[in-house]
C-alpha cells in the first residue's frame, strides 16, 4: 500500500505579497526602459512571466480536506491543514474530501446460512485515511467501497442464517441476521476494514437497514412465524393452567374444604383446564343435586 507523506505548503500570502509586488514593478521596469535604454526590457518582460506562473502555485484547503501533489509523475507529498497556501506552480494539485461519506447500498438478494432466499441492505459510513493509496492504488475509490462492500454483505449473509428457525432441535444460542444486530454489525464492520484498508479508506459505521425474506418465500415463513407464537403462547397457557389447577387442589386439600375421591379430581381438574385454556368464555352448569347425585 502506497504510504501518504504529510508536507507543509508556503504561506500564501506572503507569495501573495510577492507576486503582486513583481507585476507592479515589471510595468514600472518597462516604462522606465523606455528613457534609459534596451537593457531593462529585457528584465521587465521575464519578471511579469515568472510573475505569470507563479500564481500557478496559489491554493487552499477547506476544513476536512486535503490536496494532493505531484511533479510530472512522482508522488511528491500531501497537504491536510486548512489554510491558504503556495507550492511550486509546476506540481499537479489534487484535492481529496476527508469528510465522512455515507454509502447506502441497494437491497441484495442472497441466500443466508440455511439457504433461504433473503433480502438485504446496508448503510455504511466511511471517509479517506490514506490520500495517496485511495489515489494510485484503486482505479476510483468510490466504486472500489461500493463493489468491497456489496461482497462483503453477501458473505456476512451466507455467514448467518435468518433466524432461529422451527423445531426443539433449533439451536437458540446461535447467532443469527434478525436478533443479533450489534454482533453481526461487529463482524460486517471488522470484515469492510480489512477490505478497504487497502484502498485507504476507514470504515466507521457499518448497519443492516433492510432485512427481510424473498417474496417468494415469505408469506409461506410469516405463516411459520405465526404458527411459532401460537404455540409458545399455548405453552405458557397450559403451564400457567396446570399451576392454577395445582393450587386449587392444594387449597382444598390443605384446609378441608371439600374431599374428593380420584374420580372427582378428574373432573375437577378436566373441568378446570377446559375453562382455563378454552378460547371462548366457559358458561358453567349450576347442579341442583348433591355433590355424588345427579
Amino acid at each position: 500500500m502506497t504510504q501518504e507523506k504529510h508536507i507543509v505548503g508556503g504561506s500564501g500570502w506572503f507569495h501573495l505579497c510577492l507576486t503582486i509586488g513583481m507585476m507592479i514593478v515589471a510595468p514600472i521596469i518597462f516604462i522606465v526602459s523606455i528613457a534609459t535604454g534596451p537593457i531593462l526590457p529585457m528584465l521587465a518582460i521575464p519578471l511579469f512571466v515568472v510573475s505569470l506562473i507563479w500564481c500557478n502555485g496559489f491554493f487552499t484547503i477547506q476544513p476536512n480536506e486535503s490536496c494532493l501533489m505531484t511533479f510530472f509523475g512522482p508522488y511528491m507529498g500531501t497537504v491536510r491543514e486548512a489554510g491558504f497556501y503556495w507550492v511550486n506552480p509546476f506540481y499537479n494539485k489534487r484535492k481529496i474530501s476527508l469528510r465522512a461519506q455515507n454509502l447506502e447500498g441497494s437491497k441484495l438478494k442472497v441466500n443466508d446460512k440455511r439457504g433461504n432466499p433473503i433480502e438485504i441492505a446496508v448503510v455504511i459510513v466511511w471517509r479517506v485515511d490514506n490520500t495517496a493509496a485511495a489515489s494510485f492504488d484503486v482505479q476510483n475509490v468510490e466504486k472500489y467501497v461500493h463493489i468491497q462492500s456489496e461482497s462483503a454483505v453477501r458473505h456476512l449473509a451466507g455467514a448467518y442464517a435468518y433466524d432461529h428457525g422451527s423445531g426443539d432441535d433449533a439451536d437458540r444460542t446461535e447467532l443469527t441476521l434478525r436478533e443479533s444486530t450489534e454482533e453481526v454489525a461487529a463482524t460486517l464492520l471488522a470484515e469492510l476494514r480489512e477490505r478497504l484498508h487497502k484502498a485507504g479508506v476507514e470504515v466507521d459505521e457499518a448497519r443492516i437497514t433492510h432485512l427481510a425474506y424473498a417474496p417468494e418465500i415469505a408469506s409461506v415463513m410469516l405463516r411459520r412465524q405465526q404458527a411459532e407464537a401460537i404455540i409458545a403462547a399455548r405453552q405458557k397457557i397450559v403451564h400457567g393452567a396446570v399451576s392454577m389447577v395445582e393450587m386449587a387442589l392444594n387449597e382444598l386439600s390443605e384446609k378441608n374444604i371439600v374431599e374428593l375421591d380420584p374420580e372427582r379430581k378428574a373432573a375437577m381438574v378436566n373441568n378446570l383446564l377446559v375453562i382455563l385454556c378454552g378460547e371462548s368464555e366457559a358458561r358453567p352448569v349450576l347442579n341442583a343435586g348433591t355433590l355424588y347425585g345427579g
